[in-house]
Order: structure tokens, then C-alpha cells, then sequence
């Protein structure tokens, strides 16, 4: 077995150490207890890598087209590795059926071709279509296309995807949405709630089904709410269902982002919720998502009809990476744990998420510079460099 090595201070606990891989998995974690103190300051972190549960596109690359394309799964996996992401979802939003069905269709075939996006690509999401059509919790996604659950409709998405949805995102009030639920769960999908209005009782009901995660909670909601009860604080306090959070300081305002962290402990994660448009200059554009959209000199998309409805985010993994210690006023051990060891829980992929001999040599190594912006240096996925390097 041919070996390869990276020195690097862990993440976690700022030690240096030797990450040794072969064969696409981590076979030693040396410590280097003699390295001098200038030289191990002057060192990268290292850490798992990072993985991203909720990517709709990014940089003109778009899941949310007709028709996707293998140029678009390749090249969203391009932007993902080069912003330290190993692992990710391709996320399908809202839309017709042919529409769903072709995205679907078109990861599963690329995954089946090349390599590098299998090892990448750890599942599909679906962010609807079975979610809220009253305006605020719908967010972007287009009314006429969410519609209520139907078991039918979803086994034939995953038959084009090869059997590859890992996630699915629902709103409970939807109606046969608890037997929907139950029936996925049973399946070993991930039922998130989302873009939701839903009653208390109907979110109880959705936890007690098997739902395990509040899809980027305290967004895809009415602009005002009643001050208590409502559907963020159910969510919120509930401990079975993790939460994920875009802590790029649009989505949720710094003191809202770090009171909901601080609730919900250590059962939360981080995703960009990229799109299409994320790294793209200002101006406007037509999108898959939210329709005629602006991209604001910030990096704030919102659709053009009402700016206050977000159309996505423009973030990167490193931009959440420093948000969530900007932000939310996480430590960098917190904050690398939110995008690599609690997503791989979420999925349930112990291979993934932890720097130990025996899980997957997906590696980032990046920087943190003097204000906390985060720099990724190299990538490395199943042991292959695939962005940056020495």
C-alpha cells in the first residue's frame, strides 16, 4: 500500500500530528510532540472533511435547471473541493415532476460514471416538493409545484436516482404527511422539516413519525410571527430533531444565529444552502430558484418581487466556516465539528467526520487569518488530492 502524509496542527485540538492515508482511508495520526513551537504555528490546520448537506449549485453550476447537466454535477463538485467541501448533497428544489425526475436522473448517471463525484456525493436532497405554498414559509420554492406528499411519486424519484436520496425536506401540515414520514423512515431516509407552517401538534407528530432535522431553521417562515407558540420555538426546543443553520450573516442576524446554537447545544450543523448564483458579480439575474433574482454587492440574493424573501445563499463552507465563529461566537473546535462530525451523524456515516485510522481520507487543511477569515489550502478526498496542495 503506497502512503502519502500531511503535517498539519488538528483542528480540534490545535496539536500538530502526521495524518497518514493509503487506500482512501486514514491509516495514523502521529502526534509530533517534538516539533518546535514557531514551526507548529507557522502549520495549517488540518481536519475531516468538511460536508455540506444542502447544495443547490454554485457559480453558474445549477441542480435546479432544465435540464441539469454532467457539466453541472462535475462543476459543482469542482466548487465544492475547492472550498474544502468532501462531502456533499446535490439539492433538488421544488418543481414539476419531469423537472425533479430529470435532476434526479442526471447525479445518479454522473455518480455512476466518474469516480471522483461517487466519492464526492454522498446522497441527494430533495427540498420539496411536498412542503408549505402560503408565501413566507415557501420561500422561493414555486407555489405551484409544492403539493402534498405522495409515496407513488417519490419512489419513482428514486428509482431515476439510482437509489440515491438521503434527504428529504417536508412540511407537516401536508396532508398524510405522519404516514409519509413513517414509511421513509423506515427506509433510513433523513425526513427534515421545512419551508413549513405547520401547528405544534403537526410537529410533534412529524418527531414522533421519525423527522430527525429542522432544515435551515428560522428561515423559510413568515416575515412576522406570533410572539409564542409558534414553529421555530417548537422546533428550537425540541431535542430529537437536529437543526442546520446558514450562518452567513443574512440568513439569521448574529444574535438570533447564536441564541439558536446555544438552544440547540450540540445537535446542529452548518450549510451554505448555495445556489446557481453564488459567486457570481451583482446584478440580476433569471434563476431556477426564487425566478427573477438580485445579487446585492454583499453576496444577499433575494428575489427581485420582494427583497426581503432570500433566494438562496451565495456562501461558501470556509465563509461558514468564519461565520460561525464570527457569528454565532462558536470556537474553531465547535465550528469544524458542525460541518464534519455531526453531518456524518445526521447521515449516518461513521467513515466520515472524525480524524481516526479506519474512517475516510477526506481531509481539509486551511488557514484562519488575523480576522477570522478562513482560507482553504488543500482538499483531499479518499486519499487524492483534488484542490490546492504542497
Amino acid at each position: 500500500m503506497s502512503l502519502d502524509k500531511r503535517k498539519a496542527r488538528r483542528a480540534d485540538t490545535g496539536e500538530t500530528v502526521e495524518v497518514v492515508f493509503g487506500d482512501g482511508v486514514i491509516a495514523e495520526v502521529r502526534a509530533c510532540y517534538d516539533e518546535p513551537a514557531a514551526a507548529a504555528e507557522a502549520l495549517p490546520f488540518i481536519s475531516p472533511g468538511w460536508i455540506d448537506i444542502q447544495v443547490n449549485g454554485y457559480s453558474g453550476f445549477d441542480f435546479n435547471k432544465e435540464p441539469v447537466t454532467a457539466e453541472d454535477v462535475l462543476g459543482v463538485t469542482a466548487q465544492m473541493h475547492k472550498y474544502g467541501v468532501t462531502t456533499y448533497l446535490p439539492t433538488i428544489i421544488t418543481g414539476s415532476f419531469e423537472l425533479m425526475e430529470q435532476a434526479a436522473r442526471q447525479i445518479g448517471s454522473v455518480c455512476d460514471t466518474h469516480e471522483l463525484a461517487a466519492n464526492s456525493i454522498a446522497g441527494i436532497h430533495l427540498e420539496g416538493p411536498y412542503l408549505s405554498g402560503e408565501d413566507g414559509p415557501r420561500g422561493a420554492h414555486p407555489r405551484e409545484h409544492t403539493r402534498d406528499p405522495d409515496y407513488a411519486e417519490w419512489r419513482q424519484l428514486q428509482l431515476a436516482s439510482g437509489g440515491r436520496v438521503r434527504m428529504i425536506t417536508i412540511a407537516p401540515e401536508r396532508a398524510g404527511t405522519r404516514e409519509f414520514v413513517s414509511r421513509l423512515a423506515e427506509e433510513g431516509i433523513a425526513v427534515c422539516i421545512g419551508h413549513t407552517a405547520a401547528s405544534s401538534e403537526q410537529l410533534e407528530a412529524a418527531a414522533r413519525a421519525g423527522a430527525v432535522l429542522s432544515t435551515h431553521l428560522g428561515n423559510g417562515s413568515h416575515p412576522v410571527l406570533a410572539r409564542h407558540p409558534n414553529y421555530i420555538w417548537h422546533q428550537l426546543g425540541d431535542d430529537r430533531l437536529w437543526a442546520s443553520f446558514i450562518p452567513d450573516g443574512h440568513h439569521l442576524a448574529p444574535a438570533v444565529l447564536k441564541s439558536m446554537v446555544r438552544a440547540k447545544r450540540d445537535r446542529f450543523v452548518f450549510v451554505t444552502d448555495c445556489v446557481a448564483l453564488g459567486g457570481m458579480p451583482p446584478g440580476r439575474y433569471r434563476s431556477g430558484i426564487g425566478g427573477e433574482v438580485d445579487v446585492h454587492p454583499s453576496g444577499r440574493l433575494s428575489t427581485a418581487g420582494n427583497p426581503n424573501i432570500l433566494a438562496g445563499s451565495s456562501a461558501t463552507m470556509a465563509d461558514c466556516v468564519a461565520g460561525g465563529m464570527r457569528y454565532a461566537g462558536l470556537s474553531l473546535r465547535e465550528t469544524i465539528e458542525a460541518v464534519t462530525q455531526r453531518p456524518a451523524l445526521v447521515l449516518g456515516r461513521e467513515d466520515l467526520g472524525r480524524l481516526e485510522p479506519g474512517t475516510a481520507a477526506d481531509l481539509t487543511l486551511f488557514r484562519v487569518d488575523g480576522d477570522g477569515g478562513v482560507t482553504v489550502l488543500e482538499t483531499i478526498v479518499k486519499g487524492k488530492s483534488v484542490y490546492g496542495g504542497h
